[in-house]
């Protein structure tokens, strides 16, 4: 017995060690910044961008990218990934860009020549920047939030408190908790994250038309996780379903072109 018991001590103290280091570096977990530097649009191959630096409502400066819109098309309020920076992006960019649509890409805190630490409240900030930025160049209707991964959170919360014509999802989630405690099944996840990002709170109090896309074999962000958040969301709404899709890879499948058309109907 007291082999049993010392054993049980001893699972027990590595469990809560594990816990403790869950905890305390949780934020590297969620936020794995990229190591790149402040990059110029021109020398990562997007000339056509303007760099702006923007302060936030707590002091920091954030990068945005703006390809300006051509008359009467819209404008792309692009909010990244966790692990994404600009110049690792060029492609897409060009991309939703050929047609004369607007581009506006933010560079979160901490990431790629932005100042500060990442945090969900301090993503809000920025996003609420870019927004403010956008909604002084465009009208309302014009703008069009689009979220990749960590950045549908983003997305879902600009959307819900400021007027934009139309919202696109890709790879979506109801709450960063959620997939957290799928990956971490023996962990109190909802207890100790401090960053959740609740879209499945927030998607309630977006009324513009909503797109969501997501890969079938999305491992970092299962599908059935934007299946909820999209049965949460307001009528007009659409689903599409990139078989074989995985999480990074959804230009490959068409997601540009299905954008697209979701845009222009």
């Amino acid at each position: 017995m007291t082999i049993v018991k010392w054993i049980a001590i001893l699972l027990v103290t590595v469990y809560l060690a594990g816990l403790v280091v869950l905890y305390v570096r949780q934020r590297e977990m969620l936020f794995p910044i990229p190591p790149v530097g402040r990059t110029a649009p021109d020398a990562a191959g997007l000339p056509e961008a303007e760099e702006h630096v923007l302060t936030t409502s707590d002091g920091e400066k954030v990068i945005v990218w703006h390809v300006p819109a051509k008359p009467g098309r819209p404008v792309i309020l692009f909010f990244p990934g966790n692990g994404d920076f600009l110049a690792g992006r060029i492609d897409r960019f060009k991309a939703i860009t050929a047609d004369g649509t607007g581009l506006i890409a933010l560079s979160y805190r901490g990431y790629a020549g932005s100042s500060g630490a990442p945090s969900e409240e301090g993503l809000l900030r920025d996003a609420a920047s870019a927004y403010a930025f956008t909604a002084a160049r465009y009208a309302a209707e014009r703008i069009v939030a689009w979220g990749f991964s960590l950045g549908t959170g983003v997305a879902v919360a600009i959307a819900s408190e400021h007027p934009v014509g139309k919202l696109i999802l890709e790879a979506p989630y109801t709450s960063t908790a959620d997939v957290a405690a799928a990956a971490f099944r023996f962990v109190p996840v909802r207890l100790l994250m401090r960053d959740q990002f609740r879209s499945d709170e927030r998607i309630a109090r977006v009324t513009v038309p909503l797109l969501v896309m997501h890969g079938t074999n999305d491992l970092a962000i299962s599908i059935a996780f934007g299946e909820r958040l999209f049965a949460l969301a307001h009528e007009p709404k659409e689903f599409v379903r990139f078989a074989g899709g995985g999480h990074e890879n959804l230009d490959a499948f068409g997601a540009i072109e299905t954008a697209r058309r979701f845009i222009a109907s």
